[in-house]
Parts: structure tokens; C-alpha cells; sequence
């Protein structure tokens, strides 16, 4: 698995850890309020643990809300290890082979990777009190909870290219590449799915659920498409106008960068929009198994949601109103929300002779 990584955290060589208590007057305060009765063994024993140790791909500023809010509520110390997609996979192996586990909880956008670590035994299921709040979608038997729903989508400059031309549906996207090949050659990007983690996990899911993936990976080579490993990346080559269009970005950042960036549009599939999710995981032997278990419930729960909208990252609920939810984001993309499931599915390109088959599918596909 070296060598792959998702989302902002691409471009992350090193672990970044950080430590968020809350003061003591919060903490005391927190520790006299009664707690819901049904929990109150789950608080107790999470609190006498006093810390829970995340490895994650999300970046601290996007998660800070979360972390801030699960502190004060319940004066429980987060060891937060930004390590990225690849590092959190790879240190949750080694530490299990050398007998010295150290991540509680294992929050990833990886999804794949996610679900090759409860294959491979490296996950203990936990039913979540907050299980029947989600999608059964997002919930891979009581073992893996999805805990955003992110939509794939495309950037343009709108320098270049005005509203009225970005193509609506799939149908329509791979025949404005077709059409247009003069005016787009050399100014189309997309991610690299052998350099790009996200790129594959985005590419490979086309290709399982639609019929036309390979056409569009047609189109975009007759027009010169150019890869890239990040969707920062893509963003300010898009931004400068070196390229006019970003086909299978991040669209939850990307709805982040448009209100910050006059010449920068952003528009989803009416009729096909994927979105990928954050996974969550608790580590087989995790040191602190019931603040791991509480961190896990407060994510799901309506107010760590409600901290993770307000963040930029959409809500896999639908009651959640301080930012965007599953109900709400449907609606901002058109109707075509296709979340990715969380299930076995994620495995079928993870298979090497399957994903050597796929690199060279994919390469000859964009050769133009």
C-alpha cells in the first residue's frame, strides 16, 4: 500500500500530534453535570482512561470543532496524529506486529484502506448507541461508520468557461470533451490514481458503478487531460488558468474554495454525483477501548455532527442544520447523491492483479 495517500493529506510527509484538554474550571464544571444514565458506565470508565489517541488523514483545522466540543463535554484528552491516509494504515500494521498499540480510534478518508483493516483483523466491533442515527449505508457491521458524506464533483474557471456551459450530467460531460477538444486540449485536469490515493478510490468506484467510466476516461485523454495528486493541486492550476476544467475533485473543498475565489466555479452531476465518507474504526488491543468507544459516539451523535458540518465536512444525518447533511447536500448537487457504501465492495480493486490491470486500463484509456 506505500505510496498512497487521500484528500489534503497528499501532500503530508509527517505526523503531526497534538494534545486538546480542556481548563479546569470546563472540566469540573463537565464532571458535576449528570450524565444520560444509559451511558453513564460507558462516561465513567472513558473518563478514568482520560485520553483517546486518534490517527487520522483530516486535517486538525477541519476537525478542531469535533475535537473542542468532545473535550469540554467530556474532559477527555485527544492525542490527535495527523498522519495521513497511508501512515495511519501503515503504523496501525506495525504497532500490531510489534505487540505496542497505540491508536484508539483509526479516522480515515480511505475507505478502502479502512475496510482492508477490519478484513484483516485489525478492527473490534462496537454497536454505537448512535448506529440507528446513520444510513445503513454507512455502517459495516457495527465494525466501520461512515462519519461524512463528501461529494465528488468538478472546478472550473469561470474566466473561461461560463456557468451556462458546464455540462449538467455525465451524458453531457463526456460529450462537452468530446466536442470541444480545440478549446480544452492541454487545459483538462484529474487525479493520478497511482499517485493520488483519492484518485483511485474516486476512478475505481466510476468504474464499478457506471458504464461509461471508460468513455470518460477516453474523452479526457483526447483532450490532453493532465493528472495531478492532490485536488489542492488541480485547484490553483484551475485558479490560474493553466487548466479551465478539474474532472473527480473534492467537493467539499472545493465548495470551501468558491466562496473565497471569484474566478472559481464548482458543479456536480446532476444525475451521478459519488461521495466518499471519513471511516472510524476502534484498533484491536487500543490502550483506552472505552474513551475510543465514546469518541466513536459523539462523532455519530447529532452534536459531534453538528461540529463536523460547521468544519466544511457534511453530515451523514439529516438533522444536523449548522452546515450542509446528507439530505441537504443532495439537494445542493442536483438529486444525484451516490454515496459510496461502506461495504466488502471497496475490496474488489485492492486485489493487485486487479489494481495493475486498472493502472494499465487507465493509461492506455488517456494515451489521447
Amino acid at each position: 500500500m506505500n505510496g498512497r495517500n487521500h484528500g489534503r493529506s497528499e501532500m503530508k510527509h509527517t505526523a503531526v500530534s497534538r494534545l486538546y484538554g480542556c481548563s479546569a474550571l470546563v472540566c469540573v464544571t463537565l464532571a458535576m453535570s449528570p450524565a444520560n444514565a444509559q451511558d453513564a458506565s460507558l462516561i465513567d470508565a472513558a473518563k478514568q482512561e482520560g485520553t483517546v489517541t486518534i490517527y487520522t488523514s483530516t486535517d486538525a483545522a477541519q476537525a478542531q470543532a469535533l475535537l473542542d466540543a468532545f473535550t469540554a463535554k467530556y474532559g477527555i484528552k485527544i492525542a490527535y496524529n495527523d498522519v495521513g491516509t497511508n501512515g495511519a494504515y501503515n503504523q496501525v500494521i506495525s504497532e500490531s506486529a510489534a505487540g505496542q498499540v497505540t491508536a484508539d480510534v483509526v479516522w480515515s478518508s480511505a475507505m478502502d484502506l479502512q475496510m482492508t483493516l477490519v478484513k484483516d483483523g485489525y478492527a473490534v466491533p462496537y454497536k454505537s448507541v448512535e448506529a440507528g442515527n446513520i444510513p445503513s449505508w454507512a455502517n459495516y457491521q457495527d465494525t466501520l461508520y461512515a462519519t461524512t458524506i463528501e461529494p465528488i464533483g468538478l472546478i472550473y474557471n469561470t474566466s473561461a468557461l461560463k456557468e451556462d456551459r458546464i455540462p449538467k450530467t455525465r451524458a453531457d460531460l463526456i460529450k462537452f470533451l468530446q466536442d470541444n477538444q480545440a478549446e480544452l486540449k492541454g487545459k483538462v485536469a484529474t487525479f493520478d490514481p497511482e499517485k493520488s490515493g483519492t484518485g483511485f478510490l474516486h476512478h475505481t468506484n466510476d468504474a464499478r458503478q457506471t458504464n461509461d467510466f471508460w468513455r470518460l476516461a477516453k474523452a479526457l485523454g483526447a483532450d490532453g487531460v493532465k493528472t495531478y495528486s492532490s485536488s489542492g493541486s488541480m485547484k490553483e492550476t484551475v485558479v490560474s488558468g493553466e487548466n479551465v476544467l478539474a474532472i473527480n475533485i473534492i467537493g467539499s473543498y472545493a465548495l470551501d474554495w468558491v466562496k473565497e475565489t471569484p474566478n472559481l466555479g464548482v458543479a456536480f452531476g446532476s444525475d451521478y454525483t459519488a461521495a466518499f465518507s471519513r471511516l472510524a474504526l476502534i484498533s484491536k488491543g487500543a490502550p483506552h477501548p472505552n474513551a475510543a468507544k465514546l469518541f466513536v459516539d459523539f462523532t455519530l451523535s447529532k452534536e459531534g455532527q453538528e461540529a463536523l458540518a460547521s468544519g466544511g465536512l457534511p453530515s451523514v444525518r439529516e438533522d444536523v442544520t449548522s452546515g450542509l447533511n446528507i439530505k441537504t447536500l443532495n439537494e445542493k448537487v442536483g438529486g444525484g447523491l451516490k454515496p459510496i457504501a461502506v461495504d466488502e465492495g471497496l475490496l474488489e480493486y485492492m486485489d493487485p492483479a486487479k489494481r495493475v490491470q486498472f493502472f494499465n486500463d487507465w493509461k492506455a484509456a488517456i494515451a489521447g
